[in-house]
């Protein structure tokens, strides 16, 4: 499937203002499942300098940075891909008699704990709603997110919040409800309570026809001998052709499509514009 995306970030100062750099993470990522053909990042006011780098877990980023002040900033990018992955249950599972919460051997088990967490450092409620969810598969960890990505999307209500952080997974859980962002959250400290390494992604995911829409959060299990999979608790979904990455990470703040900051006393407001279409 080929996907056209544009994607409008501007703020309004009600009086000028000195930027910081800002990273911009927009570019979808090239891997297995996706190949972006076109792409252009557009940035107002035109920045000083420019350059384009690999992040600590390895999206490529745009940093720009400004001089003098400004009254407003825009970034928008417009993007075509291929999505290619039509069946993400093609993989064979390494040693596929290992239970949970002992997905990994050690020494690959080391090497994931940026994206896992001891089960005792993940919150009661959590660790009993991924206990629960661990017994219905018998503990398979292949079976495990794909149970999870539904019981998620089943159990909770989905809501829409434009600005802020995720919530703590253990509100999410109290609460019964929460946006993507907050959803994946949680997913990921249930798959981390099982021992499952899990990171947080951002994206765009396409549903039906073209339109607005949003920016999207899911979030990707390592399983060993599949690699990264993405599992979405919003549509409880396991991730396929329709969704498109552009940022990963172990934390959500390291995969936020826009980081940075200014200098100065003004108010900011905030309009946001996602555009997907299917492309010829």
């Amino acid at each position: 499937m080929k996907l056209s995306i544009r994607n409008r970030t501007s703020y309004r100062f009600d009086r000028p203002v000195f930027l910081e750099p800002h990273v911009i993470r927009l570019r979808p990522r090239v891997d297995a499942a996706l190949w972006p053909i076109a792409l252009v990042l557009e940035v107002d006011p035109q920045p000083a300098g420019r350059a384009e780098y690999l992040d600590l877990e390895g999206n490529v980023v745009t940093q720009v940075w400004f001089d003098g002040t400004t009254d407003h900033l825009a970034i928008e990018s417009h993007s075509t891909v291929e999505t290619l992955l039509t069946d993400p249950f093609n993989f064979l599972l390494d040693g596929p008699g290992r239970l949970l919460p002992d997905a990994y051997p050690v020494e690959l088990g080391n090497r994931l704990r940026t994206y896992r967490k001891a089960p005792d450092a993940v919150p009661r409620a959590v660790q009993e709603l991924a206990l629960a969810t661990a017994e219905e598969v018998g503990r398979r960890q292949e079976r495990f997110p794909s149970a999870l990505a539904t019981r998620l999307h089943r159990e909770f209500e989905v809501e829409t919040r434009d600005e802020g952080p995720p919530s703590a997974p253990e509100d999410t859980v109290a609460e019964r409800r929460g946006a993507c962002r907050d959803l994946a959250v949680l997913f990921i400290e249930c798959c981390r309570g099982m021992g499952l390494a899990a990171r947080f992604v951002s994206g765009y995911v396409y549903i039906d026809g073209s339109g607005d829409r949003e920016l999207h959060a899911w979030a990707e299990v390592y399983l060993s001998g599949g690699g990264w999979r993405g599992y979405d608790p919003t549509l409880g979904l396991v991730v396929a052709d329709r969704h498109v990455a552009v940022a990963a990470a172990a934390e959500a703040a390291d995969a936020a499509p826009l980081s940075g900051s200014y200098r100065g006393s003004a108010t900011a407001s905030l309009e946001t514009l996602v555009e997907l279409a299917t492309a010829p």
